[in-house]
């Protein structure tokens, strides 16, 4: 339980230090093009502390759901007084307050992706194209239980092909008898039908070497087989006595490379997952009463939990991975041209450009800022809308939250 609470902490710590940084990074934009900045803050509520450096205060809420930096003049309904009015934000050229407003998602971005490739470079990536790499060696069992599927335990004298042959955690098996293989199904495949010495490339830290298996001969359930069915038949088939690793492992330079292909999986993910979020609300509303589904959205409360249980079970992996689909989530979410996102007023101020464009090419003035007032009911809508949804995911998370298997 301490181990759990701990885990907890830890994740709420770095959902607060994202939000943090989300927040500077419109802070530190705004001031590097010469914005007035009145306040940096994180939290909500009552104020813990404060205090001032230079023109800007800083300062900490009770509430840690988030944080808010107060630049003068975002829009031009916005008060100002006659010192701040030249260095209001409304009156900065359109790309500027562009960069301004996306600074906080690109935090994400950034985060993200660094969380990404220290995971990388520490425990490796989650291996999920399933190449054939290898997690860890044991004993070719000879016997496999036709209905559970299951392998006993190793015994004293059952071989162990991988591990006579070297093989170790990590190393990736890339041919067999000089047939390539990309994935662990294809080299299950190979294996299966062979027996006795055969050759089998691999590659351990960038350097490809040959070693050669005596592959056993075990019996195994078909490969369409179902676990529970009586109608189960046995064949003999070969083995080496290895298992899939779920992480790919790299080094420094590969990493890089690595990270970004994955970033670009987990950003395609996080748009399916917005664009499928209407369709799992549903879900969310059964799992109140009781009913569970691990597929359904999790608030920043369902997460914890998550993460929690990670810390709890010691698999950090899944304790980090969250911590970037948290940001990346976020991040893009942040960007949609809904206001009061960040993507609504930048869907604005673009409006604005195009619009002026527009007119000058009828040889008219520019139109001046967008009168917000007449966007109040819309954004009214979808301020009770988010507020509905947050509300109903959390009441979830707390009366049955997502948990990881023991």
């Amino acid at each position: 339980m301490v181990v759990w609470l701990l885990g907890l902490v830890l994740f709420a710590l770095g959902i607060g230090l994202s939000v943090a940084l989300h927040e500077a990074g419109h802070m530190l934009t705004a001031k590097a093009f010469g914005m007035k900045v009145r306040r940096y803050f994180i939290g909500f509520g009552p104020k813990v502390f404060s205090f001032r450096r230079g023109e800007t205060e800083y300062g900490l809420k009770i509430i840690p759901g988030g944080g808010f930096c107060d630049i003068a003049g975002m829009t031009a309904l916005d008060p100002v007084t006659p010192e701040e009015a030249p260095r209001a934000m409304w009156r900065y050229s359109t790309w500027k307050r562009v960069v301004v407003m996306s600074a906080g998602s690109l935090t994400h971005f950034v985060l993200g992706f660094i969380i990404l490739y220290l995971m990388a470079v520490t425990m490796g990536l989650p291996n999920t194209d399933l190449r054939p790499i290898v997690g860890a060696t044991a004993c070719a069992v000879p016997t496999q239980d036709r209905v559970e599927l299951t392998l006993p335990e190793c015994g004293p004298n059952d071989p162990s092909p991988a591990a006579a042959a070297g093989i170790q955690e990590g190393d990736e098996i890339v041919a067999v008898n000089g047939e390539t293989v990309s994935t662990w199904k294809d080299m299950v495949a190979k294996v299966r039908g062979l027996s006795g010495p055969n050759r089998f490339d691999v590659v351990r830290d960038g350097e490809r070497r040959t070693v050669t298996m005596d592959v056993a001969t075990v019996q195994r359930a078909q490969v369409e087989a179902t676990k529970g069915s009586q109608d189960n038949r046995l064949e003999r088939v070969g083995a080496v006595g290895i298992s899939l690793s779920d992480s790919v492992p790299y080094s420094g330079g590969a990493a890089l490379g690595g990270t970004l292909v994955f970033t670009g999986d987990m950003f395609a993910k996080t748009w399916e997952g917005l664009m499928n979020f209407p369709k799992k609300i549903p879900a969310v509303v059964r799992a109140i009463g009781g009913e569970d589904d691990p597929e359904r959205p999790v608030s920043v409360v369902g997460a914890s939990v998550i993460g929690a249980d990670a810390a709890e079970q010691g698999i950090w992996s899944i304790f980090v991975l969250m911590l970037a689909a948290l940001n990346f989530f976020v991040g893009v979410f942040n960007l949609l041209p809904l206001l009061p996102l960040d993507g609504g007023h930048i869907a604005v101020v673009l409006y604005e450009r195009v619009r002026d464009a527009l007119r000058k090419l009828r040889g008219k003035a520019p139109g001046g800022p967008v009168d917000y007032n007449k966007l109040a009911g819309v954004t009214m809508v979808f301020v009770i809308l988010g507020g509905a949804v947050v509300l109903l995911t959390v009441t979830a998370d707390v009366i049955n939250p997502i948990r990881l298997p023991q």
